[in-house]
């Protein structure tokens, strides 16, 4: 991690994702800005929660850790988010792991000092409230998704999700990324690709993918899920 010393970058962040409509001058003055190249551990599971961050450039991925040691993939975050709401307001240890997946810049705010000085602002709260109900609400209709529906249609949601005014897709993230987001295998995703394929809706060449049918693949889609990768 480093601490970026550029004033002009910062408040550019501020303005840029409005963020003195969650924080005072009065705690923004104590505002920082980190960075960590890819790849590069943002928080580790089960230490304490140092710095409140608000993901404003880049790419993280959020997973749980097992006492197996073993981990879920629960999210990646692309646009502007919040990590640490839970163990903030609960003062307890970091639950998940955070990596950063892109090079990636986020605002931190020292967590002591929000919890002394910044737990009963209005402001405050209701951005906590927003951020806790709409992170609650994705896993719960992503995972409930990911349970009931066949691959086939959780693929189509997620490349629907990604569609743009052009008739063509470039995924961001790797086959084994959107394989552990949609809760399966790389081999069973690489398969529902090519069944897509044949039935001539999509054609993938690397991670670029080509819509050749977006009505059907519409339809197949079903709107299961919230973009979040």
């Amino acid at each position: 991690m480093k601490r970026i010393s550029n004033n002009n970058l910062l408040n550019h962040y501020i303005v840029k994702h409005n963020i003195e409509s969650i924080f005072d001058k009065d705690i923004l003055k104590h505002a920082q800005l980190h960075f960590y190249q890819k790849n590069e551990y943002i928080l580790e599971a089960e230490s304490s929660l140092e710095y409140y961050y608000l993901l404003v450039d880049g790419k993280i991925k959020i997973s749980y850790l097992f006492e197996n040691g073993k981990s879920m993939l629960l999210k990646f975050y692309t646009e502007f988010n919040s990590v640490g709401d839970l163990e903030l307001l609960r003062n307890i240890p970091i639950l998940c792991n955070i990596d950063a997946i892109e090079d990636t810049y986020l605002i931190a705010i020292p967590s002591d000092i929000l919890r002394k000085e910044y737990l009963d602002n209005l402001k405050f709260l209701h951005h906590l409230i927003d951020s806790l109900s709409e992170k609650l609400y994705a896993t719960i209709n992503n995972s409930s998704y990911n349970f009931v529906y066949p691959l086939i249609n959780r693929l189509s949601s997620y490349l629907v999700e990604h569609i743009t005014d052009k008739n063509y897709i470039i995924l961001s993230s790797s086959f084994l990324e959107i394989a552990q987001f949609l809760g399966t295998t790389y081999r069973h995703l690489n398969r529902t690709f090519k069944e897509l394929e044949s039935k001539s809706i999509i054609k993938c060449d690397n991670k670029t993918i080509y819509i050749l049918d977006e009505n059907r693949l519409r339809e197949l889609s079903k709107n299961l899920y919230i973009k979040s990768i």
